[in-house]
């Protein structure tokens, strides 16, 4: 946690950039300056999240689509990751993003079962624990599965839906500063 100097005094981390060389620093949110000032650069926590950290969470949930495994994975705290997620519009776009993925995955898997069905195979065995019979059963489960998946891709057309609605370069982009422009005239009283 501290540095020990020529004197044997344990030197603490002041959270200055300058003190921390080794460590990596970040922008904080709600530290981005105002009225002309700049960023302010704060080290990021020894046991926060971390790019490696990120990068580990992020993976994992794209593989898995259970945050609270992708958590343990990455070292950290479910509760964190939610926090995190709040407050980092970043990292909530890499989340959705990432089960996204994860869900994209799930759906081809379901798909390639839907089209080819699955196998499994059940051997009875006698007393002496010799094969008595096998038995290949083949099926299209996964009912409830679907009905997952379809619930998701409404979810996430709708997500993408809102996203794209209040972009700048989006289809009604033009309409909508017409109308701003329109409510400025009115305000300062020019005829357009």
């Amino acid at each position: 946690m501290g540095d020990k100097s020529e004197a044997g005094a344990v030197r603490r981390f002041s959270g200055k950039a300058s003190d921390a060389p080794d460590r990596e620093l970040s922008v904080q949110r709600s530290q981005r300056g105002g009225a002309g000032s700049g960023a302010q650069l704060r080290a990021v926590r020894k046991d926060g999240w971390t790019a490696e950290r990120r990068r580990i969470f992020m993976e994992r949930l794209a593989a898995t689509c259970n945050v609270s495994e992708a958590a343990r994975t990455a070292g950290m705290n479910l509760s964190s990751a939610y926090y995190q997620k709040r407050r980092d519009p970043g990292f909530a776009r890499e989340w959705g993003q990432a089960l996204n993925i994860g869900y994209a995955e799930l759906e081809a898997l379901l798909l390639r079962q839907a089209l080819f069905g699955t196998e499994e195979e059940e051997v009875t065995l006698d007393a002496e624990g010799m094969v008595k019979s096998r038995k290949v059963k083949r099926g299209h489960p996964n009912a409830v599965a679907v009905r997952l998946l379809v619930q998701h891709r409404r979810e996430a057309g709708e997500r993408r839906a809102a996203e794209e609605a209040d972009r700048p370069d989006g289809e009604d982009a033009v309409e909508r500063l017409r109308r701003a422009l329109e409510k400025v005239r009115e305000r300062s009283g020019i005829a357009g």
